[in-house]
């Protein structure tokens, strides 16, 4: 009770108001410029590039396969690859990484290896 009385007291000792929750405030600030916004821009990207996608385009699913865009399947939430003149596959087309000339090692890469 003695702890409520003492920070009732006439404000002598008490921090700045707003000004203790600045560093908090920056701090939240620069996470957000320098992790959580590039982070949506990225996304938002790929979303672009995944509705974007035609019949007869090269490209690269998560997993590493390379191939091409046969058709769509289930209301253009499946994608048939041809992988080979015998094999086609059927993907989500959210596990494309991307077109083939435009990925990168490191997207396609899920389980880093430590040699």
């Amino acid at each position: 009770m003695d702890i409520l009385y003492g920070m009732a007291s006439n404000g002598q000792g008490s921090g700045g108001g707003i000004a203790a929750f600045f560093p908090f405030v920056l701090i939240i600030l620069i996470m957000y410029f320098l992790m959580i916004r590039p982070q949506a821009k990225k996304q938002k990207e790929k979303q672009k590039m995944l509705e974007a996608l035609n019949k007869g385009d090269k490209v690269v699913t998560i997993g590493g396969l390379h191939g091409k865009i046969a058709r769509f399947k289930n209301s253009g939430k499946q994608v048939a690859i041809i992988v080979d003149k015998q094999t086609e596959i059927t993907v989500n087309r959210s596990s494309i990484a991307g077109l083939s000339e435009s990925v990168s090692e490191q997207e396609t890469t899920s389980v880093d290896r430590q040699n």
